[in-house]
């Protein structure tokens, strides 16, 4: 496996993030209060799966668009290679994330007589603020004062597309000072506290951080630090992984034991993220769990859009039978086993019909994009002349 081909490491932290995140979403599955699911989250919470997100596609993405930026002869090959990207990533990204919207606005006019979807207003003005990549600008300004809508994990989809929107324009304006903001960008941010709804919405550390490693792995010094994790071991190097976990979990408690909580998560998950970059099965070996662990991440993007409308459509359903009033850990198991075959059957659907087919596209499009190039003028016929070194003869117009 290559550099630049994709580490199965990297998806299994895919797998870890987008399963934190569900985890802290499990409450908007039940319309009761759940006897100690609150008490749970007050030793471990699933914030962190978003910021773990960050420095992942901040590594995955920079370590490919940097070097391509960097090579570009001219301007041109520059704008190109900066409109590939884009190309690449709309077609990506938004084709899923616009279907979901929808889904998510028609559930709230037409699938919600338990009004667990919320209001129609609310939900149109989180579609607007989703489809055009200002959600978290609407989830810092509602934040703990109006209804947001169903859309409300649009706010990191938004942070990351403003990002990547100007990346490609600060790697040809910088160049190799790049380094230098990403770190000034980092440390403040590390050592602010997050205490403001704005201060949490663009919070771009552990991308940044995510970013300097990318840049980190074109060094030769990058190559020292996999031989000191290959001599440490696999078994050194879970034990890193699930202690940075468990302390990102622990930090993303409801009241968190520092106020530097957010920062020390985008430290861990750029520590977590550099094993995983190490391409050597550190996290996992092969076998089935990391199978399974590969299969959820190659479907986090999915799994992201679609949980809290499948637990929303969960809550439907049973108050349309009837089956909201009392709860039993029978009907609480129930609950479960619903949302999580509507989640599954959605995700895999979005994922081979949607997402994928798209994906392809889009790439097709990128390496069009790539393919053109500017008109040389033919060069003129010269006249073969013989090398010093070899008898034969060289064609210099060749």
């Amino acid at each position: 496996m290559t550099e630049q081909t994709r580490i199965s490491d990297i998806e299994v932290l895919r797998a870890v993030a987008v399963l934190a995140v569900i985890y802290q979403h499990l409450r908007n599955l039940f319309p009761w209060k759940i006897p100690g699911l609150n008490e749970l989250y007050s030793y471990g919470g699933g914030m962190f799966g978003v910021d773990l997100f960050f420095a992942v596609s901040g590594f995955v993405i920079a370590r490919d668009l940097i070097p391509r930026m960097l090579a570009a002869p001219d301007w041109q090959t520059q704008w190109r290679t900066a409109l590939s990207f884009w190309t690449r990533r709309c077609w990506r990204l938004l084709p899923a994330a616009w279907f979901w919207l929808l889904v998510v606005l028609l559930a709230a006019s037409s699938f919600n007589l338990s009004g667990a979807f919320g209001s129609l207003a609310a939900n149109l003005d989180a579609t607007i603020a989703g489809a055009l990549n200002f959600a978290n600008l609407r989830f810092a300004e509602t934040f703990m004062r109006s209804e947001y809508g169903a859309s409300f994990v649009y706010w990191s989809l938004s942070l990351e597309e403003q990002f990547y929107l100007i990346f490609p324009l600060l790697i040809l304006a910088l160049r190799k000072k790049l380094v230098w903001l990403l770190l000034v960008v980092a440390l403040l941010q590390i050592a602010t506290p997050r205490q403001h709804p704005y201060l949490m919405m663009f919070r771009t550390d552990a991308l940044a951080l995510g970013i300097l490693l990318a840049i980190w792995s074109q060094q030769p010094s990058w190559y020292r630090l996999r031989q000191f994790f290959a001599s440490i071991g696999r078994r050194t190097s879970q034990i890193l992984v699930l202690s940075s976990i468990a302390i990102m979990a622990l930090l993303s408690t409801p009241h968190p034991p520092t106020v530097y909580n957010v920062g020390l998560i985008a430290i861990l998950a750029a520590l977590v993220v550099c094993i995983a970059a190490q391409n050597q099965n550190l996290l996992l070996e092969h076998g089935r769990p990391k199978r399974v662990m590969i299969w959820i991440g190659e479907r986090s993007y999915a799994l992201y859009l679609i949980h809290v409308p499948a637990f929303f459509a969960t809550r439907e359903l049973f108050h349309r039978a009837g089956l909201d009033a009392a709860p039993s850990h029978l009907l609480l198991l129930t609950y479960l086993l619903t949302a999580l075959a509507l989640l599954l059957i959605a995700t895999e659907l979005n994922f081979r019909w949607l997402e994928s087919p798209l994906r392809r596209y889009g790439a097709r499009q990128a390496n069009a994009i790539m393919a053109r190039s500017t008109p040389v003028a033919p060069a003129s016929p010269q006249i073969p002349r013989r090398t010093r070194h070899a008898g034969s003869i060289e064609k210099t117009a060749e």
